[in-house]
């Protein structure tokens, strides 16, 4: 029986990649370099890393809009398609209603 522990790729995805950064700090700290080439590097690291973080923000923002407006779309068609039946539905009443009358 498979259970769900409720991660979603997003979670996933963002572990990998703060284990990465760890991993590769780590690895910085662990070369046999001097203190000022290893904080010329962390620094570099640092830069990339904050370069990419806002490059995949943005991306994240604007499919967030891009959901939104289809959402927004979506909404709007079927509030249309639930007037017009019940339009519909109301003009068949009456004319029903007309029918026993007469």
């Amino acid at each position: 029986m498979r259970e769900d522990y409720g991660h979603s790729a997003g979670s996933v995805f963002l572990s990998f990649i703060l284990g990465g950064l760890v991993g590769a700090g780590v690895a910085l700290l662990m070369a046999p370099r001097s203190g000022r080439e290893t904080r010329d590097k962390l620094a570099g690291l640092a830069e990339d890393v904050k370069g990419k973080a806002t490059g995949y923000a943005e991306q994240a923002k604007e499919k967030l809009s891009s959901t939104l407006e289809q959402g927004k779309d979506f909404i709007e068609e079927k509030k249309s398609l639930i007037s017009s039946a019940l339009e519909a539905g109301k003009d068949a009443y009456e004319k029903k209603k007309e029918g026993h009358s007469k």
